[in-house]
């Protein structure tokens, strides 16, 4: 697969792929009949990940519903993954050698952390983490993270031609879509004709 050091942005295409998910099936992204929304987080138990991702399981299937997939990506290895998003009802992809991020443009930054708009998220979601691995409903991150802790979020929106309708380069690690904005692009974006003929 070519790597790509640049932004994908509004009409850039990405090659067909089938991508292994850690528990469950394979999935084609783009996938011939819905919307994907690709999304790329940190680590394997990461607590800021973990905080958003929560509030796309609570609403996923309105996200359905839209005509979307969710497909998530971890820098970390499939069988770290696994200890951690199990439960998860959407594919969760394991790039321990970083090659989609590559591709995609996804990056590491100490902005990451650093920025003030961050602190906030990343507080919360220390605190919800320790309070499930209290209760023994979470498993801990590692203590050093495969592929760093300074890595940047990512969201695209690919069509079935390979289109990307919407990305998202995050400035932090808590700059990615909400669920709201998701159903709002997916809403603009051109539908699949299915009709056989």
């Amino acid at each position: 697969m070519p790597m790509n050091t640049q932004p994908l942005g509004p009409g850039s295409v990405v090659s067909p792929r089938v991508l292994a998910s850690v528990s469950g099936p394979s999935v084609a992204v783009p996938a011939p009949d819905r919307l994907v929304h690709l999304q790329f987080r940190r680590f394997a138990g990461c607590p800021v990940c973990n905080l958003h991702l929560r509030s796309v399981v609570r609403r996923h299937g309105e996200i359905e519903a839209a005509g979307v997939r969710e497909v998530v990506v971890f820098h970390s290895p499939a069988e770290e993954l696994l200890e951690h998003t199990a439960d998860l009802p959407f594919a969760v992809i394991a790039d321990p050698d970083k090659r989609l991020y590559a591709e995609f443009g996804v990056e590491s930054a100490p902005r990451s952390l650093l920025s003030p708009r961050a602190w906030g998220p990343i507080l919360r979601a220390i605190l919800r983490s320790t309070w499930a691995i209290l209760r023994r409903r979470e498993r801990g991150p590692a203590g050093r993270p495969h592929g760093g802790r300074l890595g940047l979020p990512a969201d695209f929106l690919i069509a079935t031609d390979g289109r990307v309708v919407a990305a998202k380069y995050g400035e932090h690690v808590y700059d990615q879509w909400s669920v709201d904005e998701l159903l709002e692009l997916s809403g603009r974006a051109p539908r699949p004709n299915l009709t056989t003929r």
